[in-house]
């Protein structure tokens, strides 16, 4: 059975997340828990609670054990982007592209 988690318009580039979503993917639960606490990326500490609610997910809605979870799927996918602008001298304007992410993190027993 599986579970998922997911964290939508989270204000962080995708790529900065996928480099640590991709750390974590098919690992159990405990180890990718530790891998997000000793990661020292604002994405880590973003991740780590999406992994914390699909856990506590499978636990209370499916009666799941916490030790026979392994991460299934992990992705980050494109969010929102909030458009800009900065203004220069002689009346130059540079747009500047605030990225959010939608992260998604899914549980499973393998069973």
């Amino acid at each position: 059975m599986e579970a998922y988690a997911i964290a939508k318009g989270v204000r962080i580039a995708p790529r900065k997340a996928r480099l640590v979503i991709d750390l974590i993917r098919g690992k159990s639960v405990a180890e990718a828990d530790k891998i997000l606490r000793n990661i020292n990326k604002e994405a880590a500490r973003l991740s780590r609670k999406v992994l914390v609610s699909a856990v506590a997910n499978a636990e209370n809605n499916l009666g799941l054990n916490k030790s026979d979870l392994v991460v299934k799927e992990a992705v980050v996918n494109e969010g929102q982007t909030m458009k800009r602008m900065r203004f220069g001298s002689r009346g130059h304007v540079d747009p500047i592209k605030k990225r959010t992410s939608h992260i998604k993190i899914v549980v499973s027993d393998n069973k």
